[in-house]
């Protein structure tokens, strides 16, 4: 919420960014997984068809929400492998 402007509403400044967003990049940690908000910004993706790319950061994969467990997950440690597919 640090780049929402005071007196704006957080929950349409997320999905209008989602919208305009071709990929959300998930960073999974012990905190974020049982978030409700991340629940609902990785709804919200999936739901346009967004791409979406789960980060583990100190997390085994059985606490991953079943939506990205399908999916090619990165380790922190992987990060330059995925920025490199980014480019490509």
């Amino acid at each position: 919420d640090r780049d929402i402007a005071g007196g704006d509403d957080i929950p349409e400044a997320i999905r209008q960014a989602i919208n305009a967003s071709d990929e959300l990049l998930v960073l999974l940690t012990p905190d974020s997984i049982g978030r409700q908000w991340v629940s609902l910004e990785i709804g919200a993706a999936w739901g346009r068809g967004v791409r979406i790319v789960g980060v583990r950061c100190h997390v085994d994969m059985a606490p991953i929400p079943e939506i990205i467990k399908g999916k090619r997950v990165y380790s922190i440690n992987e990060m330059p492998r995925y920025v490199e597919d980014v480019r490509k």
